[in-house]
């Protein structure tokens, strides 16, 4: 069984800089590629950064340069580094990770539940 444990969620002001974190637990043989999605009200899901397992980025035109993604393959952690949050980042952020639950299994995507981050301005 796999777990994915998110944190860094909540209320800010706009322009201010907040991290997301995303763990996963369990059964975890193997990672892929990392993600971040978000979906606003109204909004569908989107692809705000990724990173492969050799490091290569992307991201959503609306983040460029003001989010960066990383990842500790030790840690199992995918982070983001959100900067000059807007309003209109205010979404729940979900992150998604390839992973290998078993030594010869493919790699699958799982979700964490989740986590909502407010901007005011």
């Amino acid at each position: 069984q796999v777990q994915l444990v998110e944190s860094g969620g909540g209320f800010v002001q706009a322009g201010e800089t907040r991290m997301l974190s995303c763990t996963a637990s369990g059964s975890v043989f193997s990672i892929g590629t990392m993600a971040w999605y978000r979906q606003a009200p109204g909004k569908e899901r989107e692809l705000v950064a990724s990173i492969t397992g050799v490091e290569t980025t992307d991201y959503a035109e609306s983040v460029r340069g003001r989010f960066t993604v990383s990842r500790d393959n030790a840690q199992k952690t995918v982070f983001l580094q959100m900067r000059r949050l807007q309003p209109l980042d205010t979404a729940v952020y979900y992150c998604n990770i390839e992973i290998a639950s078993e030594r010869y299994g493919w790699l699958k995507q799982y979700w964490g539940k989740g986590t909502l981050v407010t901007v005011s301005s």
